[in-house]
């Protein structure tokens, strides 16, 4: 039992820390993604554009014409990022809202590859997985011990916006709470406000029909 414990919390931590995934895409399709993000947070996407081939009905590298356009849009849906890149290399940008960015990818073109598909691969990394530290440590010419200590305190810095952004969305999910709960209110004092006032109408109607019929 305890074995199969560590074998299914070791598959959530690979399956945590893996983002790469590839799809296919059509001449005039667009992707989006989702990605929620603290401030201040570098998010580094690393992709690749393969072009199938009817002739081997596989998938083949593209040729240097093609590529992908990607726009990127903020929560309160501002273009932070929107160009065409080649196919294939990376992207990066820096979120400076926290919340969740819309992330699109589509074709530079509709004519290069005659109502074919391209599979595209993708790979998402966010905050300090998005750092080549074997690049820094030979950059700034850090040793081993001083490049951990930098990792591991980008790590706690990581960390920190973490729970700052959580501690945001807690913060906007009790507002929208509260001002459900407030219009609730508010709806249920309207419908009984109309009640009362169509029961005292309707009482009136017969209090009225009543009296002109002794009459009669």
């Amino acid at each position: 039992m305890w074995n199969a414990l560590r074998y299914l919390i070791a598959l959530s931590v690979v399956f945590e820390c893996t983002s790469g995934l590839y799809f296919h895409i059509g001449e005039t399709e667009r992707k989006c993604f989702i990605e929620e993000v603290p401030d201040d947070t570098t998010v580094l996407m690393t992709y690749k554009v393969e072009l199938y081939d009817p002739r081997s009905q596989g998938f083949m590298p593209s040729s240097p014409g093609i590529g992908m356009h990607v726009e990127v849009r903020d929560p309160d849906d501002k273009i932070v990022l929107s160009r065409v890149y080649s196919s294939e290399g990376q992207i990066s940008f820096t979120s400076q809202i926290p919340g969740e960015h819309l992330i699109y990818l589509y074709s530079n073109s509709t004519a290069w590859f005659s109502g074919g598909q391209l599979r595209v691969h993708l790979n998402i990394q966010v905050g300090e997985q998005a750092i080549d530290y074997a690049y820094v440590g030979q950059k700034e010419k850090l040793s081993e011990l001083q490049l951990r200590v930098k990792q591991l305190l980008d790590q706690v810095v990581q960390i920190t916006k973490e729970q700052s952004y959580q501690r945001y969305r807690e913060e906007r999910f009790r507002h929208t709470s509260e001002s459900t709960n407030s219009r609730v209110l508010w709806w249920s004092l309207a419908q009984t406000i109309v009640l009362v006032i169509m029961g005292s109408w309707q009482m009136r109607h017969l209090k009225s029909f009543f009296e002109a019929k002794k009459l009669v």
